[in-house]
């Protein structure tokens, strides 16, 4: 009798604890829970400024809502929440979690805490003006830079204390209506102007032995390190003991992971501290480096693909590292962020007009947890951007990508004037993506510059598809019988209501150019619901 009332009681508890978000897989992707369902971000970043007041962001809510989008991307301040050491004032945090639900959306905050674009400008001013008990970096000429060192324990201890005191705030005050769905951990971290840090703590540990925690890592993970640290490390005999030096040669590159080791600790532990309080997914951001730049030309050791085995050496409490775009790339690197089977998800894009077309092909291609373009409020007129209509699409069609998440079922193509094709295999048929204006009777094709167009493809069934997107046209050839043919059955244009499919518009004529293909022409955002068959 007492076991029963034991576990009757350890049930209650059970029920009565309140579930957070999380990330979990789904075959070989990942999914973001919130309020126990999977979410698909349709963000936007606000500018680094339009979140320090309310007034301030009166006017960008509707803008917002106009583009169709389910969360916003916005900043936590250390130096407005703790003006005064050990004083905290959330009160710019609560109103902006009373707003976002008004307007029924979710909520990242980027902590701008000890490091912001690499620098320390967001730090309050008791911790900027006690440069003796809050240091910072110096380069190899002994000049101080406005960046906190992350090899002094005041700094740690003050970013931990301000982070732990907003997570336990946003625990009490959000857990059950979730609206504060991630954390970004500081923002753009990274050394500059040299590949180092060279404060007298800097110096020391860069003479010490490599820590046997990082050796570890490495020489247990051997065969899975990213090419770029695997080459760095085979230069110089993959030595096990020694400074860092001794083990990986004397190079910048050395310099930078001796760097992003202790950038990776000092985030690693702001961000443990942070899920002690409250344990909601957090995730670092990197600023992209240029092919021809040399570390501390571009801001050295930030969680950048060439170094993500150190950054996962040093602790699990960051959940994954994601790119900022502000180069063309996008590919190149989504390919390095992910090779490791890690989540993709794009905090930061720069705001042009690829930019909603890059976001479904990364919903699409990497089945990505979402997408943000930076400074989402300069728009003039939300309803006339196409981030809105792309955005209103891949929301029909959320129930139905999660569905075949990680299943092998979904693909995506991005297309412009240098990339008119591309070839994808998915269910029984081969796919071939053109852009429109590859079309020898469009008039656009005679246009010097292609727009970018890009589409979402999603198998429901055997020979049956969602395609979603603008600017496509697309030809099939079925894989298995090489001497068939593959035709159109039907195509329908459609909306989901209520998560139900509605067919407003039946195709097999001219729009399908009586049979040969499938196309959604640039200027038009559509779904079509498509269903193949074979024929001698």
């Amino acid at each position: 009798m007492r076991f029963f009332l034991l576990l009757v009681m350890a049930m209650q508890l059970g029920f009565s604890q309140e579930k957070t978000t999380h990330l979990q897989k789904k075959g070989n992707k990942t999914q973001l829970i919130v309020n126990e369902k999977p979410f698909l971000i349709l963000g936007g970043e606000l500018g680094n400024s339009s979140a320090t007041s309310m007034e301030s962001m009166e006017p960008i809510w509707p803008k917002l809502k106009d583009m169709n989008l389910n969360t916003v991307l916005t900043p936590v301040y250390w130096e407005l929440i703790e003006r005064e050491e050990g004083k905290f004032d959330f009160s710019l945090v609560d109103d902006l979690i009373l707003r976002a639900r008004k307007e029924n959306l979710k909520l990242f905050f980027l902590w701008f805490g000890s490091w912001k674009n690499s620098m320390s400008s967001h730090a309050p001013a008791w911790v900027k003006l006690n440069q003796k008990k809050y240091p910072r970096v110096k380069d190899d000429k002994n000049i101080s830079h406005e960046i906190l060192t992350p090899f002094n324990e005041n700094n740690l201890k003050a970013d931990i204390n301000a982070f732990q005191k907003l997570m336990a705030h946003l625990k009490d005050f959000d857990q059950k209506e979730q609206t504060v769905i991630m954390i970004q951990v500081e923002n753009e971290i990274g050394m500059l102007p040299t590949a180092r840090d060279y404060c007298p703590q800097a110096n020391e540990a860069f003479n010490k032995e490599v820590p046997a925690e990082l050796v570890q890592y490495l020489q247990k993970n051997k065969e899975k390190l990213v090419p770029e640290f695997l080459e760095v490390w085979k230069k110089n005999g993959f030595k096990a003991k020694g400074n860092w030096e001794a083990i990986f040669g004397k190079s910048l590159q050395t310099d930078e992971i001796f760097m992003v080791w202790y950038f990776s600790k000092f985030t690693n532990a702001v961000a443990k501290a942070g899920k002690d309080s409250y344990a909601i997914p957090m995730f670092v951001n990197a600023a992209l480096n240029a092919a021809e730049k040399k570390p501390g030309e571009y801001p050295s050791a930030g969680p950048l693909p060439h170094l993500m085995d150190v950054w996962k050496a040093a602790g699990n409490s960051i959940d994954f590292l994601s790119p900022d775009f502000y180069n063309p790339s996008f590919k190149h690197w989504n390919d390095l962020f992910t090779r490791q089977g890690d989540p993709l998800f794009i905090p930061e894009h720069k705001f042009d007009k690829t930019a909603a077309f890059k976001g479904l092909y990364a919903i699409g291609h990497y089945e990505a947890i979402g997408f943000s373009p930076f400074s989402i409020e300069s728009v003039e007129d939300g309803k006339k951007e196409p981030l809105g209509k792309i955005y209103d699409l891949v929301r029909q069609l959320t129930p139905v990508i999660e569905a075949n998440k990680g299943l092998h079922k979904i693909d995506g193509v991005l297309l412009d004037k240098e990339n008119q094709l591309q070839v994808i295999q998915l269910g029984d048929y081969e796919f071939t993506f053109k852009h429109d204006y590859t079309l020898n009777w469009s008039d656009g094709a005679k246009e010097e510059i292609w727009p970018t167009t890009s589409a979402i493809i999603i198998e429901i069934a055997p020979n049956e598809f969602y395609i979603a997107g603008s600017g496509i046209v697309i030809t099939f050839k079925p894989l298995k019988d090489k001497t068939a043919n593959a035709g159109i059955l039907k195509v329908d244009q459609g909306t989901f209501e209520n998560k139900v499919w509605k067919t407003f518009r039946h195709f097999n004529g001219d729009q399908t150019h009586q049979g040969r293909h499938v196309r959604i022409a640039v200027d038009d955002f559509e779904i079509q619901k498509v269903q193949l068959y074979t024929y001698e």
